[in-house]
């Protein structure tokens, strides 16, 4: 049947993202006529980058409250759509299509392919099976509407797409390179829902000093990263990190991020690298010495190697104002500390955030009481659903955002569905 012939459909879905296809598929997979219109010539594009392309489709946390407790104010809305399709169940979605994962460090899933197409097939081939029409290349232009429901879509080539219910899975406007240009927010103020704003919340941070940029590609799995604004501590966070051609990225570093963006509205903030959390001061001192000990007939530059990243070294020895060729034998106290404060604690100086073109999710949406999150519907137009990043709804990164679209997706297609079913008007 081609799309564009189709009268009213039941579903019709706006956003061919993770959170757009996982509705589609559900819906269609209960029975209900559906078809999902993308503005960019193919789907997932968003979802195809995400995790540097190896798709951190979720989070190994199976305790469904402590999940939510990551997702700060919105944890008391999410409860009932989490019960409904959580992280157990999404995980026994992809597994019973053929898609093995693995877990990482911090609870990371991934794909055991290291692979987001991996993800990105499961979805498609979930859809096809039901028989969801697919409209790209189609850029929404205007949501129909009258006081009570939306009543059809109208496309950028005149076309219009009517349907008995609606799911709005445009995303926030993070990375709109791939699409995510906040089209959602401007049609749903016009119907009257309160829209917080969006504003980058997972985004890599631009630093001044230039020795953070010499060691672009440098990435360090386990730092601590302390915040300092007029010189008292705002913030500390341990984890990742991945040094860049303009700055700081990695997990730790994007998860400060919003935060860090909120102090420069008030001053200059400042950042201490700390490469050894795990040793205080003195401990550090001690294993300096041991290596100056069993290394003594060598220059400072050709022994630090074994305690630091090779491009670390030079940088480091610089920051101590230690000659580099003195032997280590040669080192007095006083410069062996100052060393080992420098490695506890490397200055650099924030420039700012890098913007929604560079972040990975936005905050900002949707205001959570204007959504019944058992079924998704907005509660201005009951034939409205709303999921993924339209949602008003901050969360770190490692697998969050994904399980979100994963969780409000399946939830949406569901409800729509039973809601035909049980339609009366």
């Amino acid at each position: 049947m081609d799309a564009r012939n189709q009268t009213i459909w039941d579903i019709a879905i706006i956003g061919g993202g993770p959170a757009g296809m996982m509705a589609a598929g559900r819906a269609a997979e209960l029975g209900a006529k559906v078809i999902l219109i993308e503005k960019n010539e193919s789907l997932g594009e968003k979802l195809l980058l995400t995790g540097g392309g190896r798709c951190n489709l979720t989070n190994a946390e199976f305790d469904t409250r402590k999940f939510l407790a990551k997702f700060k104010e919105g944890d008391k809305f999410l409860f009932s759509t989490f019960s409904q399709f959580g992280v157990k169940e999404t995980l026994y979605f992809f597994h019973s299509k053929n898609m093995p994962t693995k877990i990482e460090e911090e609870n990371r899933v991934f794909p055991m392919s290291d692979k987001a197409e991996s993800v990105w097939d499961v979805l498609v081939q979930y859809m096809k099976n039901g028989g969801v029409n697919i409209l790209s290349d189609s850029p929404v232009v205007n949501i129909i509407h009258d006081k009570y429901a939306i009543e059809a879509v109208k496309l950028k080539n005149g076309k219009k797409i009517k349907a008995r219910s609606f799911i709005l899975a445009t995303g926030g406007k993070s990375r709109p390179d791939t699409g995510s240009t906040g089209d959602g927010f401007v049609w749903l103020k016009e119907f009257g829902h309160k829209i917080i704003k969006p504003s980058a919340a997972l985004v890599p941070i631009a630093i001044k000093d230039d020795w953070v940029k010499q060691l672009s590609g440098l990435s360090l799995p386990n730092v601590r990263i302390k915040v300092l604004q007029f010189g008292q501590k705002q913030e500390m966070r341990t984890g990742k990190i991945l040094f860049t051609h303009f700055g700081l990225s990695g997990p730790a570093i994007l998860n400060m991020s919003k935060d860090i963006g909120e102090l420069l509205k008030y001053g200059d903030v400042s950042l201490l690298l700390d490469l050894f959390p795990h040793f205080d001061h003195g401990k550090l001192d001690l294993t300096i010495q041991e290596l100056f000990t069993k290394q003594s007939n060598k220059q400072l530059k050709n022994c630090l190697g074994n305690l630091l990243p090779s491009t670390l070294v030079p940088i480091v020895i610089k920051m101590s104002g230690i000659n580099p060729e003195t032997f280590c034998h040669s080192i007095h106290r006083e410069e062996r500390l100052r060393l080992g404060k420098i490695i506890k604690d490397m200055p650099m100086q924030v420039s700012g955030l890098l913007g929604v073109e560079k972040a990975i999710i936005t905050s900002g949406g949707v205001t959570l009481e204007e959504v019944d999150f058992k079924t998704m519907s907005s509660r201005l137009y009951p034939n409205l659903y709303l999921v993924g990043d339209i949602l008003n709804v901050d969360r770190p990164s490692g697998g969050y955002s994904l399980q979100l679209c994963w969780t409000t997706g399946f939830v949406a297609g569901t409800a729509a569905t039973n809601e035909l079913k049980n339609r009366t008007w």
